[in-house]
């Protein structure tokens, strides 16, 4: 019996063995080819479309700048969204990181069905490692003559057992993932930020909502996000949807009806009257929302296959890092996932030296999706404090889901963003963490304007505000603390604030497991 045993385990790890070394030498041979054609956006016009007629006078009004808004409300998000891809009638060109199989995943599948319906060329292109069990719906809206799908990095295995394995055979290349977020309506108007396709995000999840931003973008920074879809798009590490499993009319049919349906269904008109009811979008049919207009206004993204690039100078946190060092007065961070790591605590230390005012908002224990995560955030924490970084940690909001050691939706903070001298700044995917920076590719906004800034710190000190944030300090002590200022009188916590025990000692255990680099 024991003899049967060990071979059998000898075998399995045999096989384990195998599978991985197979990965690590063979991972570009093992994904799918890239066989779609090439094709570009298309060329803007003056006056072809609704969205054409709308924006040109205000970009002739203001010459060589891009109007930005900022959307930190889930329900404006969605509102520009839905109401960009009512009005386009060009092209929809749309990347994302998840798109959940969820009421505003389907209301904004709808939204590109119609506009293909109406001639409106839509390229949609998905990060693979979300799409398990939703080729069906993927592969109805590709049978759309005017829709075309493709997935980055994409897995040969569709499902069940053979994925799983495919997943171990290529550790090494499967954790290169497309994280970018945008929403591209005619080459005119580019909605980039935080944000996934998903209820939680769009404030319609019954359970928890984010806190996340985005941006509306319009004028020149457009035909960057445009520029950045295409070098994807046309990427090496992109496939069409097509080419990795069959379609049957049957099955696209029934997947057709059940979106069309809940589209019409009295879920989705309660969701829809609110979003109508939403103060921006008034005002945005009453012509009253106010832009900020800037020329330094620029649209960034690590390149598609970022992990061919090793130390490449064009990769995003390059960007980051130079903008950091230069902050002279003050740098407002907000990270959901915060782990700097030795080099980042050395160049935020750096910053607090020369007398700057360093601050950063990220999860807390109990508000992090990823315990994982916040494991190795602690090991960084009271060198932080330490060295005169402020920090900030999230409170669970009202219905927040419970977290997972490696990930779920359940987190209260998902908007990425800092924000410099009251000046410059950047929003979008990039957390400041391992993943961020090394393996997954990532997407934002730059900028160089006062009143951006302005609105953004605003942002910043309403998320680190009594009512939504623990202070987190050292005591006299040396022992870490959590303050409730939102308590009358304040109350001082001495352990992790709204975690369970079990979510405390998780977090301890992981703190000491050598998986930083993959967070």
């Amino acid at each position: 019996m024991k003899q049967r045993v060990k071979r059998i385990l000898g075998w399995g790890a045999f096989t384990f063995l195998a599978l991985v070394v197979s990965g690590v030498f063979l991972a570009d041979h093992l994904t799918p080819p890239a066989t779609g054609a090439p094709s570009h956006a298309l060329e803007v016009q003056r006056d072809q479309t609704a969205l054409d007629r709308e924006l040109w006078p205000l970009l002739d009004r203001h010459p060589g700048k891009t109007g930005a808004i900022l959307l930190p409300d889930g329900l404006d998000a969605f509102a520009a969204r839905a109401l960009s891809a009512r009005q386009a009638g060009r092209s929809l060109d749309l990347q994302y990181y998840i798109w959940h199989d969820d009421l505003t995943g389907h209301l904004l599948l709808h939204e590109a069905w119609q506009a293909a319906e109406r001639g409106v060329r839509v390229r949609l292109l998905l990060d693979d490692i979300n799409t398990s069990g939703k080729d069906v719906a993927l592969l109805a809206m590709d049978s759309h003559a005017n829709i075309e799908i493709r997935v980055y990095n994409p897995f040969r295995n569709r499902s069940g057992v053979a994925r799983l394995l495919e997943m171990v055979q290529r550790s090494w290349s499967i954790t290169h993932r497309m994280h970018n977020k945008a929403w591209i309506a005619d080459g005119r108007v580019a909605v980039v930020g935080g944000r996934n396709i998903g209820v939680e995000y769009f404030d319609a999840a019954e359970e928890m909502n984010f806190r996340d931003l985005d941006m509306v973008l319009f004028g020149p920074a457009v035909a960057q996000a445009s520029e950045i879809f295409d070098t994807f798009w046309n990427s090496d590490t992109v496939v069409p949807i097509a080419a990795l499993k069959k379609a049957y009319d049957r099955d696209i049919d029934a997947v057709l009806a059940q979106i069309h349906d809940e589209a019409a269904s009295a879920e989705a008109r309660r969701y829809l009257d609110r979003v109508d009811a939403s103060d921006s979008v008034r005002r945005y049919f009453a012509q009253e929302l106010t832009p900020f207009w800037s020329e330094n206004i620029r649209v960034v993204s690590d390149p598609p296959q970022k992990q061919d690039e090793e130390g490449s100078e064009s990769w995003l946190i390059r960007y980051v890092m130079e903008d950091l060092r230069s902050a002279r007065d003050k740098a407002l961070l907000i990270s959901p996932y915060f782990v700097p790591g030795d080099e980042g605590v050395v160049g935020l230390a750096a910053l607090a030296r020369r007398g700057v005012d360093v601050a950063v908002i990220t999860n807390s224990l109990a508000a992090n999706d990823v315990i994982a995560v916040h494991g190795a955030y602690a090991n960084y924490r009271e060198r932080l404090l330490k060295l005169g970084i402020k920090l900030h940690e999230t409170r669970v909001q009202p219905r927040s889901e419970g977290s997972s050691v490696f990930g779920s939706s359940g987190a209260s903070l998902h908007t990425k963003a800092y924000v410099i001298d009251d000046r410059r700044g950047f929003i979008g995917s990039f957390n400041m963490d391992p993943r961020s920076i090394d393996l997954n590719t990532e997407m934002g906004v730059m900028f160089d304007e006062p009143a951006i800034a302005k609105a953004l710190r605003e942002e910043f000190r309403l998320l680190a505000s009594p009512e939504l944030a623990y202070w987190v300090y050292l005591n006299d002590e040396g022992e870490l603390r959590w303050l409730d200022n939102a308590k009358d009188p304040p109350l001082v916590l001495d352990t992790e604030p709204d975690a369970s025990r079990l979510q405390r000692a998780i977090a301890w255990l992981l703190r000491w497991v050598p998986i930083e680099s993959q967070l």
